[in-house]
């Protein structure tokens, strides 16, 4: 079968890779849809981010959903047929952190298209992939396949806003204007957050998600100013998410967010120098927020709730069989904010 291959920064390849055998309890997908994630985008372009390097070949994709068309003699919940979006978090079940119900921080993590570990776990972007029957999530009739296939960055934000707690009437800063970001603003609005702005460097993706509800999108490449004002009387907003993995939007997160108010990263990457003394004298909550467990079905049914607004994130679905147009586009935040993949 064919997949798309990472070999080398900008090496990007559709080409055969070995069949997967199917287990007892595993079910074999063919794979219709895929979304270009900012970590593919990290192997695209660099070969990794932080520490995390390609050290060999390997299958990208962890965005996927499809059609279940083998299932192995005890995968019986399923049935060949059935439409399911992949998810991607395999985690051991026996670690201390499994144990204790912390899957996402399990100690032998598999996470599909992920050099995190050598050797590398290949991922979803292939025509068929074999999974572990409870990690298909069947979708509901009223999806569409591509829509069940934003899954996972829905429930990347569904956790990140869990750990920022209530946003019931609070004042929202988004950082960054990527798909996480917009995401990231559109949950909170639905969690009823009283005013969601969105802080980006560059002016199309502020547009769209002026157009999908934000209160206020700001520019701070072209007005700084604007930003810098919403630290005035010790910062204006009750929680930041900081999604562009910037240096100095999370330096800037410290200033705009009040005393006692939360600041949620997101974004990897960046190695700030902070100061330590605004997180003390404003008592300011400083969390990580990586990946996601029970989030992934909730997200299931956001989207289910959202329809309308997840289908406006899709900018363009193109042929898998030439990835390399699709990955450019996905990388220009003045093009696209989700280029999703036809297998």
């Amino acid at each position: 079968m064919k997949a798309i291959v990472i070999h080398a920064p900008k090496d990007l390849r559709y080409e055969e890779v070995p069949d997967q055998p199917l287990g007892p309890d595993d079910v074999r997908v063919r794979v219709e849809v895929g979304g270009i994630c900012g970590s593919d985008l990290h192997y695209f372009n660099h070969g990794g981010f932080g520490v995390v390097k390609l050290r060999h070949p390997m299958v990208l994709g962890h965005e996927i959903a499809g059609v279940i068309v083998e299932a192995g003699r005890d995968a019986t919940s399923l049935q060949p047929g059935q439409r399911v979006v992949v998810n991607p978090s395999m985690s051991c079940g026996v670690c201390d952190f499994c144990r204790k119900g912390l899957r996402s921080h399990c100690s032998d993590m598999r996470f599909y298209g992920s050099a995190m570990r050598t050797p590398h776990v290949d991922g979803g972007f292939r025509q068929t992939l074999v999974c572990k029957a409870d990690h298909a999530v069947p979708i509901p009739d009223a999806l569409t396949i591509g829509e069940a296939a934003f899954a996972e960055p829905v429930a990347v934000c569904l956790h990140a806003t869990a750990r920022a707690g209530s946003l019931r009437g609070k004042r929202v800063l988004v950082s960054g204007a990527g798909p996480i970001g917009v995401i990231a603003a559109l949950v909170a609005r639905a969690a009823a957050a009283d005013w969601v702005a969105v802080v980006d460097l560059v002016d199309e993706p502020l547009r769209r998600v002026a157009a999908l509800g934000a209160d206020e999108t700001i520019n701070a490449a072209k007005d700084p100013d604007r930003l810098a004002a919403h630290a005035e009387g010790k910062g204006t907003f009750d929680v930041v998410f900081e999604a562009s993995g910037s240096a100095a939007a999370t330096v800037s997160a410290l200033d705009v967010v009040k005393p006692l108010g939360t600041v949620v990263c997101i974004g990897q990457g960046a190695k700030p120098e902070i100061n330590m003394s605004t997180i003390v004298t404003k008592e300011i909550n400083m969390i990580g927020a990586f990946r996601f467990d029970d989030e992934f079905r909730m997200a299931i049914d956001y989207i289910a709730r959202n329809r309308a607004q997840i289908q406006a994130l899709v900018t363009a679905t193109i042929p898998a069989s030439d990835p390399r147009p699709a990955f450019e586009l996905a990388a220009d935040k003045t093009r696209s904010v989700k280029v999703h993949l036809q297998f």
